[in-house]
């Protein structure tokens, strides 16, 4: 490509589910007002020191709401009560809390940096049992719960406004003793930044540097809104909530509603859209575009299934640049697809490296872009990304790879930002689609949402309340029932069945599952009605099978020594990503990262990545692996060299010990063999296995951390019936 540059457009999308309880109007976790002082202004700030470089940063209402509620309504979260609460009034359960949750952060880049923080984090345990919280916290002193206090609020605070907030860089580096006084005005400063947001946003849009788009206001998966059953156009064998929920009229009024919400704070209508999830579908554009709304984006699988065209080959290359790279119409609505595999890069990869390698490696594949193009008209390269989460998992929280890379694309001549408006404006506004595939940016499908039985419970419990609350509209026509309508657009929000199902988890699964279930109660008690006695019960199952990552493919014969011998020794076992949460949730750290687990013929295997060495784990840890079939088996193994593992057999209520064992190496890794002969199983026996790193019998991490792994008993054909 020679003469034009190649335009740039890179879209932060900025959201945080909606965690108000809607009983007592307390916000049940944290998170906005957290990342309200951390991600959203600094990513403004940072940009605004380039001037030549043009983004576009994606705002949902449920966000802005949420914000302006902390800043003009005095909303309160359980966090920030517990933060102003003096440290010497504090009740036992309250210091439980705070041990429990003022570590929610990430270790290496937000808490490491403070060393009377990290020091806190070892005296309460990198990984401690639950039940012994209220012991521990009588180890910590009232000064130790207050500099708890100020530090967990304090690491959350983007490192920009430490160093730039004289009060806030003097208390970073006073870094202990703090005082009631300074805890008081560190809050006052967190809010004091969150008020900043918008004004500054606004400001910018006004210099014509940054263009800012909406989502529907809740949140939701429009397509799925529209009618469940177009899940099956990507997956025709999905499995379905059993009642059809099909209300485009909730889908046009999230979007309608969004929009005038925008319209109500900015002071004008977007013209631009971040579809959930970048969920599409043709019913979904329809609507779209009678809401006044000119581009959209999503991901280039939907648009290699709506071309019915290869994108990329079986490596990942793009093959055909010039039909990625460009703007396409549907509805006379611009949709500009997303480069998938360099915005991965930026949400996923280039955390772990240098931060000046990884900005000139995003530049050089842009300019390797650039030149597998023609350069008799301009295309468009489209960056789409969460832009709130990665960055704790960045050195600086990002700024420096950030200015890096904002730099480097300033003086670079042949790259250049772009807005979807400026170049649909200018240049393009995108050759018609014939079709448009139903799907999301992830797997181009809804499968995330959709399928799963918590996925499809929560769906019926959805479709029940909302029939319930129309039937009493008919039947009440002068009754305002907003409050009702609000808990049902908020539980068509996507992210409670984000956390349903076998893709995501959480440590605080748990409010995400109450918080759907309350705004459904909500509606029953709006309309009078008694509330389902289903609501009272967890959508979360434990007792299911959870699915692996990668499944088996094949027979294996691992050396059982604790190291990695070859790639190919569990190549073709399945794999569990202990430590996949969605990047967005704060989890502490897991003690395990992956495990493996596979057969062949006689025996079942199982390997555990530690996420440290097993030897910095204290001596009197155990791993348990359960095997529940016909006969239900436990092995015990100690991480103490010198003890010896164990197998024990469940005689009713007992567990009788079998014999010790030897099939199993602790050194880099974990590794494990036992014979179906000593699992008492035969070919086409179902055997569901978990495993459990404990204390003193006390449960440190389970893994999967709800449900179980199922497998059968292989027949000796196993793998010639795998080809077929």
């Amino acid at each position: 490509m020679t003469g034009n540059p190649l335009f740039i457009c890179i879209l932060w999308h900025m959201h945080q589910p909606f965690y108000k309880d809607p009983f007592n109007n307390y916000y049940r976790l944290p998170w906005v007002r957290l990342h309200g002082c951390k991600d959203y202004l600094d990513m403004l700030e940072i940009l605004l020191e380039f001037p030549d470089i043009k983004q576009v940063f994606n705002f949902t209402p449920s966000l802005l709401e949420q914000l302006i509620d902390y800043t003009e309504n005095h909303a309160k979260d359980q966090y920030l009560e517990i933060t102003l609460k003096k440290a010497d009034e504090l009740t036992i359960e309250e210091k439980v809390f705070i041990l429990e949750n003022f570590f929610l952060a990430n270790w290496d880049n937000m808490i490491k940096p403070f060393p009377r923080y990290f020091d806190l984090l070892k005296k309460r345990g990198f990984h401690v049992i639950k039940k012994d919280l209220p012991r521990i916290s009588n180890y910590f002193t009232k000064d130790d719960y207050l500099d708890l206090q100020v530090l967990f609020n304090l690491c959350w605070i983007d490192p920009l406004f430490r160093n730039k907030d004289s009060f806030l860089k003097e208390l970073s580096e006073k870094g202990r003793g703090y005082s009631e006084e300074e805890k008081s005005l560190l809050i006052e400063k967190q809010f004091s930044i969150i008020r900043n947001i918008i004004p500054g946003y606004s400001s910018a849009v006004k210099k014509e540097q940054i263009e800012i788009s909406v989502s529907p206001f809740y949140h939701p998966i429009l397509p799925l809104l529209c009618d469940t059953d177009s899940a099956k156009i990507a997956l025709p064998d999905i499995k379905l909530p059993r009642k059809r929920f099909s209300h485009p009229e909730d889908a046009i009024n999230q979007v309608k509603t969004g929009v005038e919400y925008f319209e109500k704070i900015f002071g004008y209508r977007p013209i631009g859209m971040w579809p959930s999830e970048g969920s599409v579908s043709e019913e979904v554009l329809k609507i779209i575009s009678n809401e006044g709304i000119r581009w959209i984006a999503t991901d280039e699988d939907i648009l290699a299934i709506s071309l019915g065209r290869q994108i990329r080959d079986s490596l990942r290359n793009v093959t055909d640049p010039e039909l990625l790279y460009k703007p396409y119409q549907f509805n006379n609505v611009s949709i500009i697809f997303r480069d998938h595999i360099i915005s991965d890069l930026i949400g996923f990869i280039y955390s772990k490296w240098d931060s000046k390698h990884a900005a000139d490696d995003l530049i050089n594949k842009l300019l390797h872009i650039r030149n597998s193009l023609p350069g008799n008209k301009p295309y468009l390269v489209s960056i789409i990304l969460d832009g709130e989460n990665a960055w704790e998992y960045y050195k600086n929280d990002g700024h420096d790879f950030l200015r890096y890379f904002y730099s480097a694309l300033s003086s670079e001549k042949r790259l250049k930002t772009i807005t979807p408006s400026e170049y649909i404006k200018n240049f393009d506004a995108g050759e018609p689609l014939k079709k448009l595939h139903a799907g999301s940016w992830i797997y181009a499908n809804y499968a995330v949402w959709i399928g799963h039985e918590e996925d499809n419970t929560a769906w019926d419990y959805l479709t029940e309340a909302r029939e319930e609350l129309e039937l009493f509209q008919k039947m009440n026509p002068d009754k305002d029932l907003s409050k009702a309508w609000k808990a049902i657009y908020i539980a068509e929000g996507s992210d409670w069945n984000w956390w349903y199902g076998d893709e995501h988890t959480t440590e605080t699964q748990k409010d995400f599952d109450e918080l759907f279930r309350f705004n459904l109660m909500k509606v029953y008690q709006e309309i009078g009605k008694e509330i389902p006695s289903h609501l009272y019960i967890p959508v979360l199952r434990e007792d299911r099978s959870i699915l692996p990552s990668i499944t088996i493919r094949g027979f294996i014969e691992p050396k059982i020594d604790g190291i990695v011998t070859s790639y190919y020794e569990w190549y073709q076992a399945a794999k569990l990503d202990i430590k996949k949460a969605g990047g967005s949730m704060h989890k502490s750290e897991s003690m395990l990262s992956t495990m493996y687990y596979g057969f062949n013929k006689d025996k079942l295997f199982i390997r555990l990545d530690p996420s440290f060495p097993f030897d910095e784990m204290p001596d009197d840890t155990r791993i348990t692996i359960y095997i529940l079939g016909k006969t239900n088996i436990k092995s015990v193994i100690p991480l103490k060299k010198d003890l010896m593992g164990e197998i024990f057999s469940k005689k009713g209520d007992d567990w009788l010990k079998i014999k010790d064992i030897k099939d199993y190496s602790i050194k880099d890794i974990f590794e494990f063999s036992i014979s179906f002969e000593d699992l008492n199983s035969k070919i086409g026996d179902e055997l569901r296995l978990f495993v459990l790193l404990s204390r003193n019998s006390e449960e440190l991490e389970r893994c999967p951390w709800r449900g179980y792994i199922s497998i059968t008993v292989p027949s000796p054909d196993f793998e010639a019936m795998m080809w077929y």
